[in-house]
């Protein structure tokens, strides 16, 4: 078995263990519109995996434009889209494999850049949640990735080393988290063809 040699797998959410591209898409269309923001679908699909928060700040510094509302209104927009419309879009995508093969075999975590309480959502929705032992969103770690504040509170929360871990992820942000972790980094495009259909 191909991961057989580490003690504990953990996984991003959106694009990697969860299709949600479609999801993210329609939530962010919404709440850029609604807040006269320009679409740059270039530059969305490069910030996967960055939080609302830091995209919004990073969207509004590359467009010049003053902000129309605070951070958490817009902000609360778009996790209100998410919420709202989580059940039309989202499904596990094919590592739900690796997943189904390693559990009651191998501690599992999900690393995320959502919040948990969406991700735990998503995640039960996707009848994901049965197969992870560990949840860690955005609002539980200082540093957001490419930190590797997530990823070390998940291994810190399953008990195991750091170093015996491995990350799938489909973002470079997420896989530059994973190397400061210092833990092995998986593409899950290249390794799995897992591409995710956000902003493409």
């Amino acid at each position: 078995m191909m991961y057989d040699q580490y003690a504990a797998l953990i996984f991003d959410m959106d694009g990697t263990l969860v299709d949600s591209g479609q999801l993210h898409e329609y939530a962010w269309t919404a709440t850029l519109n609604k807040y006269g923001i320009p679409i740059d679908r270039l530059l969305m699909r490069s910030l996967a995996g960055v939080p609302t928060k830091g995209t919004i700040e990073i969207l509004l510094e590359k467009f010049g434009i003053t902000a129309t509302a605070s951070l958490d209104e817009m902000n609360d927009f778009k996790e209100q889209a998410v919420h709202d419309s989580m059940h039309l879009y989202v499904k596990p995508t094919a590592l739900i494999d690796v997943a189904q093969r390693y559990h009651g075999k191998k501690p599992m975590a999900i690393g995320t850049g959502a919040y948990t309480e969406e991700a735990n959502k998503i995640l039960a929705l996707c009848g994901l949640d049965k197969y992870i032992d560990v949840v860690v969103g955005a609002d539980q770690v200082q540093n957001p990735k490419p930190a590797p504040d997530t990823f070390l509170r998940c291994a810190e929360l399953l008990g195991i080393d750091p170093a015996q871990c491995v990350v799938f992820e489909d973002s470079k942000l997420g896989l530059q988290a994973a190397a400061s972790a210092g833990m092995a980094g998986i593409d899950v495009l290249l390794v799995h063809a897992i591409e995710n259909d956000y902003f493409l």
